[in-house]
C-alpha cells in the first residue's frame, strides 16, 4: 500500500507538470516521454524530475511562429498553411541501391514562410495527399539551406479545426514578400538596372550575377539575377514591367532581396503598376541615415573619373536635387553615374547615405545599393502639350523646383568637391592594407567568393562557409586577393 501511494504521488507530480505546460501533447504521450527520460538518464532522475525536464524539451521545441524558426534548433513545432507544392526530385544514396526522394513544401503563417523538405515516404505522402491551402502541424530540423531557413520533417499530420491566417495566392507584391519564402511570383516596374558581373568557382566554371530594382504599390525590392538570368539586367530598359517567375526570398544587410536562378524568369508583361515612391523630405535628414529622397534636379555635373589606389578606374557625378523642404547635393558612384539625368527631371533616390559633404554641408551618397529611378524627364513634359506648366497633371514635384538652371554657387561647390570625394566610399583599398570586405558567398572552398552586390572578392581562408551566407572577411589584400585573417 505505502508503495502504491508513492507511485500515486508521483503520477500526480507528473499531471501537474502537465497542466502547467502549455503544448499539444496528450498526458498519455507525456507519461511515455517521462517514463523513457528516466530509464534513459539510468536512475539519475525521478519521475517528477523528468517530467520537468520533458516540459522544458518540449516548451523550447514549441516556436510562436514561422519567424522564431532558427537554423540552431534541434527540433521546432509550429502549424502553418500550404502555400505550394514542389515537384518530386530523386537522388542517389552512397551505399543503398534504393534512390532518396525529396519534396519541398513552401508552408507559411502570419509571421512568414518557411520551406519544409518532405522526405522519403513523406515525400510520397505529400505528393498523394498535399493540397494547397491545407493546414498542418509540423515537426522537423531545422537547418540553413541555401534560400534561407529550411525544415526537414520528422513528423507531420492535418490540422483542420486550426485556422492559419495566410492568403494563398499565385503571384506576390513586394510587401508580401517573407524571408524563406519561394516559388514566388511578382510582378513589379522596373526601376533600376544593373551590369553583370562575373566570378569563378572551385569547378572552373564561370559564375555570373547582375541586379534589377522593382517597385509597385507596396514598395520596392532589389532583384539579384544569377547565371543565365543575369543578361536581364542589360536587356531590360527602366520604366518596363516585368513579371519575375520563381523567385526565392533571402536577406541581406537587413533588407529582403528576391533571387532568381536558373529554375525561374523575369519576362516583361502588358500590365499596369503604379509606384508611388515614399520619401524623406530633405530638410530633415541627418549624418548616418540612408533614406528614400524624391525632387526635381536643379544642376547637374559633368560626370568625372578617378584613379583608386589599386589602379582600377572610378567614376562620379554630382547632381543638386530640390523638394518643398529644400535641396542636397547627391554624388552618383559608379554606374549610377551614367545615369541621362538633367536638370528639371522629377526624381526617386533609394536608400542614399546621408554624409557631411562640402563645406559642412549634408550630401546624399548614392551606390551600388540606391535606387535611382527617373519619374518624368525634363523632355517628356516639354513634349507633352502645354510647356507652361499650368497643367495639373504635369505640375508634380516641380511645382517647386524652382530656377531648374540651378545656381553658379552651387554647381562650382559641387565640382571642386568630386575630385575630393573620390578618396571617400568608391575609392578602392591597396594591397598590403588590412580591410574588411562584406558580402554573399557565392563560391564555397579555397577560395572563397564573396559578392557585395558590386563586385567580387576572393578571399583565403580556412573557415568553413556556406553558399549564400552572408560574411565579412578582415585581411591584407595582395594580388586582388584577400589574405584573411578574420572570418565573421
Amino acid at each position: 500500500m505505502r508503495g502504491l501511494r508513492l507511485h500515486e504521488h508521483r503520477m500526480s507530480d507528473i499531471e501537474g507538470v502537465y497542466e502547467d505546460l502549455e503544448a499539444d501533447v496528450s498526458l498519455d504521450e507525456f507519461r511515455e516521454a517521462v517514463e523513457a527520460k528516466v530509464e534513459q538518464m539510468g536512475g539519475l532522475a525521478d519521475e517528477e524530475t523528468a517530467a520537468m525536464l520533458i516540459a522544458h524539451e518540449i516548451g523550447e521545441s514549441e516556436v510562436g511562429g514561422i519567424a522564431d524558426i532558427e537554423p540552431g534548433m534541434e527540433v521546432a513545432k509550429f502549424v502553418a498553411k500550404v502555400l505550394s507544392i514542389g515537384e518530386r526530385r530523386t537522388f542517389e544514396r552512397d551505399g543503398e541501391d534504393e534512390d532518396g526522394q525529396v519534396v519541398n513544401v513552401e508552408v507559411a503563417d502570419e509571421t512568414g514562410s518557411v520551406r519544409a523538405a518532405f522526405w522519403d515516404e513523406h515525400a510520397e505522402a505529400a505528393l498523394g495527399e498535399l493540397e494547397e491551402g491545407q493546414v498542418l502541424r509540423i515537426k522537423g530540423r531545422p537547418k540553413d539551406g541555401f534560400s534561407g531557413v529550411e525544415v526537414s520533417v520528422d513528423e507531420v499530420e492535418p490540422d483542420p479545426d486550426t485556422e492559419v491566417d495566410v492568403q494563398v495566392s499565385d503571384t506576390h507584391t513586394v510587401e508580401s514578400l517573407s524571408l524563406g519564402l519561394s516559388n514566388v511570383n511578382l510582378v513589379g516596374l522596373v526601376l533600376d538596372t544593373g551590369t553583370v558581373r562575373t566570378f569563378d568557382r572551385d569547378d572552373g566554371s564561370e559564375g555570373r550575377v547582375s541586379n534589377l530594382v522593382l517597385g509597385d504599390s507596396t514598395g520596392r525590392v532589389r532583384v539579384t539575377l544569377w547565371d543565365e538570368q543575369a543578361d536581364l539586367a542589360t536587356e531590360t530598359e527602366t520604366g518596363t514591367t516585368v513579371e519575375v517567375v520563381d523567385g526565392y526570398v533571402k536577406e541581406r544587410d537587413g533588407s529582403l532581396e528576391l533571387h532568381v536562378g536558373n529554375r525561374g524568369a523575369v519576362e516583361e508583361v502588358d500590365a499596369e503598376v503604379e509606384y508611388v515612391p515614399e520619401s524623406t523630405s530633405i530638410e530633415s535628414v541627418e549624418i548616418g541615415q540612408e533614406v528614400d529622397l524624391a525632387g526635381v534636379v536643379r544642376s547637374a555635373d559633368p560626370k568625372r573619373t578617378f584613379d583608386r589606389d589599386d589602379g582600377s578606374e572610378g567614376q562620379v557625378r554630382n547632381i543638386r536635387v530640390q523638394d518643398a523642404t529644400g535641396d542636397i547635393r547627391v554624388a552618383l558612384w559608379g554606374e549610377k553615374a551614367d545615369i541621362d539625368i538633367g536638370p528639371g527631371d522629377e526624381v526617386a533616390l533609394g536608400d542614399v547615405e546621408i554624409q557631411d559633404g562640402w563645406q559642412d554641408d549634408l550630401e546624399a551618397s548614392a551606390g551600388w545599393q540606391s535606387t535611382i529611378t527617373v519619374l518624368e524627364s525634363d523632355s517628356e513634359r516639354t513634349t507633352d502639350g502645354d510647356e507652361s506648366g499650368s497643367d495639373d497633371e504635369n505640375a508634380g514635384l516641380g511645382a517647386f523646383a524652382g530656377d531648374a538652371s540651378g545656381d553658379d554657387e552651387t554647381s562650382d561647390a559641387a565640382s571642386a568637391d568630386a575630385a575630393d570625394a573620390a578618396d571617400g566610399d568608391d575609392a578602392g583599398d591597396s594591397d598590403g592594407d588590412e580591410t574588411e570586405f562584406t558580402g554573399v558567398v557565392v563560391q564555397a572552398g579555397n577560395p572563397v567568393v564573396l559578392d557585395d552586390g558590386e563586385t567580387t572578392m576572393s578571399v583565403d581562408t580556412d573557415v568553413d562557409v556556406g553558399l549564400g551566407e552572408e560574411v565579412t572577411a578582415r585581411g591584407v589584400v595582395r594580388d586582388g586577393r584577400l589574405d584573411a585573417n578574420d572570418v565573421f
